[in-house]
């Protein structure tokens, strides 16, 4: 006997948003119920190429469906997403969580207590060369992060800590797995009001320091995660799907080295698929909101660093 299908909607079906819908509407055990947006117009042509409703309200869905795909604006994450859980339905919000900490709790907390499960969109959990990169890894002592993307308009409505560094933040917390112990950070704005390129020093107190590089105003692309250890070295490439690690054989004092390239790079869809399984399965998605909540608090702490050195750099003599 088939599953039953679990009903679905898209909240938000702009840029991200319409990936999602893509997505959920592609898996067998999903039927995509509805996507909502703000643009009536928007809704209608994204609901139009998967057969399914277009709405204007997230609330109109409450008890008709099972499960929700949230990529609103950030300032709207924490209204969204309350709503939905408030009903009982699962959900998987687009990083960052939310605007503050206090959202982020309160997230948290309706999700436990109406039995909801939530999810957050950090994709780069998923991606193939750092999953293989972590499971290559058991102790890290020192990650080098490096994350540059050109200048776009969209994404804007938040810094590039909130907007790309996030990202590494999570990824560097996963990997280190331990207490901060010290924090440093710098950051400055080049094309827009908030601050547009920023770099971190992490030392957690187990021993690992991480260094991280931001930056949303740079000609090339670049995700690269550099991570070292006592026996070897892993460095991949998130772009282009590619790991190569080197390890010391004692045996044979020699080194040896392996490259992996990675063809199916489609993490969004192994975000999706996570979540859908998780829903299914009762149990927690690989990365929660627990996980999401962590990130952030790290990311807003980068960010308070930042602008108080900016204060002091730029106060008048």
């Amino acid at each position: 006997m088939s599953k039953k299908k679990l009903r679905a909607a898209v909240i938000g079906v702009g840029y991200l948003g319409q990936f999602h819908a893509d997505k959920l509407a592609a898996l067998q055990d999903v039927e995509l119920v509805a996507v909502v947006d703000a643009d009536a117009a928007r809704a209608r042509q994204i609901a139009a190429k998967h057969g399914c409703e277009a709405r204007g309200d997230a609330r109109s869905l409450a008890g008709e469906i099972d499960l929700a795909s949230v990529a609103v604006p950030t300032q709207k994450h924490h209204e969204v997403a309350l709503t939905l859980l408030r009903a009982g339905v699962h959900v998987l919000v687009e990083k960052p969580i939310s605007r503050s900490l206090d959202e982020a709790d309160e997230l948290v907390a309706a999700a436990r207590r109406h039995g909801a499960l939530l999810g957050v969109g950090h994709l780069e959990r998923f991606n193939p060369a750092f999953r293989a990169l972590a499971a290559a890894l058991d102790k890290p002592l020192f990650i080098d992060c490096e994350r540059l993307s050109g200048f776009k308009q969209r994404g804007i409505d938040v810094d590039v800590v909130l907007d790309l560094m996030i990202h590494d933040l999570d990824l560097v917390l996963s990997l280190a797995k331990g207490e901060i112990a010290q924090l440093s950070a710098c950051g400055f704005r080049v094309l827009t009001d908030a601050i547009d390129i920023a770099n971190v020093r992490i030392e957690f107190a187990g021993g690992c320091v991480a260094n991280l590089s931001a930056s949303r105003v740079s000609q090339s692309p670049v995700r690269k995660l550099r991570v070292f250890q006592a026996d070897r070295y892993a460095s991949a490439d998130l772009q282009a799907g590619k790991l190569r690690v080197a390890r010391r054989d004692a045996r044979q004092g020699a080194i040896a080295e392996e490259e992996l390239v990675f063809e199916d790079r489609d993490a969004l869809r192994a975000e999706i698929e996570d979540f859908v399984a998780a829903v299914r399965g009762g149990r927690r998605p690989l990365v929660a909101g627990e996980d999401g909540r962590q990130a952030l608090a790290l990311a807003l702490e980068v960010g308070r660093l930042v602008h108080a050195r900016l204060e002091r750099v730029t106060a008048p003599a």
